[in-house]
């Protein structure tokens, strides 16, 4: 599943309901001395709900010229997304749909229309990041500040930036709709397929274009790389408003770290089991299970017995039907946790406990 690829905000319900009643009050007649310390509350209450409003707006006025300048957009041969600055050196992070199978890049900066080359440092499907170089750095370049993923809350205001639909320097905003989803990508339409965990769920839209770019909070630090967004099967797969998902600051930082300093990733922290499988489905044509088709000499599943032919259909507590759920499933635990898979062979069901490898 691809990325789905201003003015300040305006008074809320409740000051529209304020000055409403301010308005009403003022044609009414009436000289109790109640009534008189009520209209002085209710005016005594407008400024400062406009007050409030103000100091919204001009956080999020200083949250945008403070951070706009670190996103980028990157124009691969025939895709289009964005970036962000991850040092003063010139790396810049992004998702790994968005090089594709690319190695050179064009790179526009938020401060200039001039275009810059990059060339692909490396590409991580499995966690859907990439990093590239720009092989000149321009003046004043500035890097964006991470921030802590563990500090992300439910509810928090936060604002996506980047090129929807080849719109350089947008801004969306919204809320941080939800932590620690689970997803997988679709392997359609330039999608890696990867089934990533502890993403942060918004509501600020994301598009077309997105992909690469900042999701960032109101203080200025980004806590996530926007990725993609939820599609509604009964809408033709057409994106479902208001559900987009971003990788998490942390595991952006520890993918792009060992990229910067080791050329690839040498640490993944994702489970594995060690196996190559597929999907199978019972008599009445629904997915039933995975079957192994080949298991890794020395990997978690040889070492606790499993063989080719076997069909997994829980780990630990979930039920296992596609490979997807697998994915999902190992998404949750850690390389060296021990956990049971339940499987058949010649028509029999067993269980055995394994400890994970890393993928």
């Amino acid at each position: 599943m691809d990325a789905r690829r201003s003015r300040g905000p305006r008074p809320g319900p409740s000051v529209v309901v304020l000055l409403s009643c301010l308005g009403l009050l003022a044609g009414c007649s009436g000289s109790s001395s109640s009534r008189g310390r009520g209209d002085s509350t209710r005016q005594a209450a407008v400024p400062e709900a406009v007050g409030a409003v103000d100091d919204l707006e001009d956080g999020y006025l200083r949250v945008i010229k403070d951070v706009l300048p670190s996103v980028v957009q990157i124009q691969a041969r025939n895709d289009l997304g964005s970036g962000v600055v991850y040092d003063e050196q010139g790396h810049i992070v992004t998702n790994a749909h968005v090089v594709g199978d690319e190695r050179t890049f064009r790179v526009t900066t938020a401060n200039s229309e001039d275009q810059l080359t990059a060339r692909l440092v490396f590409s991580y499907p499995e966690q859907d990041l990439a990093v590239v170089k720009l092989e000149r750095v321009p003046q004043g370049l500035k890097a964006a500040t991470l921030g802590d993923s563990s500090k992300v809350e439910v509810g928090q205001i936060v604002l996506a930036m980047g090129s929807p639909l080849g719109l350089a320097s947008s801004v969306t905003q919204g809320i941080v709709s939800a932590t620690g989803r689970t997803v997988t990508e679709g392997s359609g339409n330039g999608g890696t397929g990867a089934t990533i965990a502890d993403m942060v769920q918004t509501s600020a839209a994301i598009n077309p274009g997105n992909s690469g770019g900042a999701l960032v909070n109101l203080d200025g630090r980004v806590i996530g790389i926007p990725a993609l967004a939820a599609t509604d099967p009964g809408l033709g797969d057409s994106a479902a408003p208001g559900i987009g998902f971003a990788i998490p600051a942390s595991t952006v930082k520890s993918v792009t770290d060992q990229i910067i300093e080791n050329g690839r990733v040498t640490d993944s922290g994702r489970a594995a089991l060690g196996i190559t499988a597929r999907t199978v489905v019972n008599d009445d044509y629904q997915a039933a299970g995975v079957a192994v088709v080949e298991v890794l000499a020395g990997g978690a599943a040889d070492k606790a017995g499993l063989e080719p032919g076997d069909v997994i259909t829980r780990l630990g507590d979930e039920d296992i039907t596609t490979l997807t759920s697998l994915s999902e499933a190992l998404a949750a635990d850690k390389p060296g946790e021990r956990t049971t898979v339940t499987f058949t062979r010649d028509g029999r069901e067993k269980k055995v406990e394994v400890t994970l490898g890393e993928q």
